[in-house]
């Protein structure tokens, strides 16, 4: 992705300001909300290098086998909890929406954080996930 296009993570900077040094690893994202929208932005650019890196070892899986046909649209984060810099762990609840063959739709997870040296993604619980009809 071109590092002067917008950041597809929301946050309102480039990629190039924003997640694009968290994916190369010049730094580490401060907080669980922003390794959220980091992960975000590597499923809209396919990066699974970082998304596997990003998770949290006891979780991890093998691939994160994502889809080529799903397009990544926008993020909205519905709430935060802790995950701040100062904090041991976080949850970031979001809805990702997406457009697929099938058309638009919708990923709403409640994702758990934990930060040891860095912000890692442990899992999450989807409560929606579909094409909208």
């Amino acid at each position: 992705m071109d590092a002067a296009l917008r950041c597809p993570c929301g946050a309102g900077l480039t990629f190039g300001e924003c997640c694009r040094p968290v994916h190369a690893g010049e730094r580490d994202a401060p907080t669980a909300e922003s390794l959220m929208r980091s992960r975000f932005t590597a499923f809209a650019v396919g990066d699974e290098t970082y998304l596997l890196s990003s998770w949290h070892p006891s979780s991890r899986p093998a691939n994160v086998g994502i889809e080529p046909g799903i397009r990544w649209l926008r993020l909205d984060i519905v709430e935060t909890v802790a995950g701040g810099p100062f904090d041991r762990d976080g949850v970031v609840e979001f809805v990702a929406h997406y457009r697929s063959s099938e058309g638009p739709g919708r990923l709403r997870e409640r994702s758990r954080f934990v930060r040891d040296r860095a912000w890692l993604y442990v899992g999450g619980e989807v409560t929606e996930h579909g094409v909208q009809h």
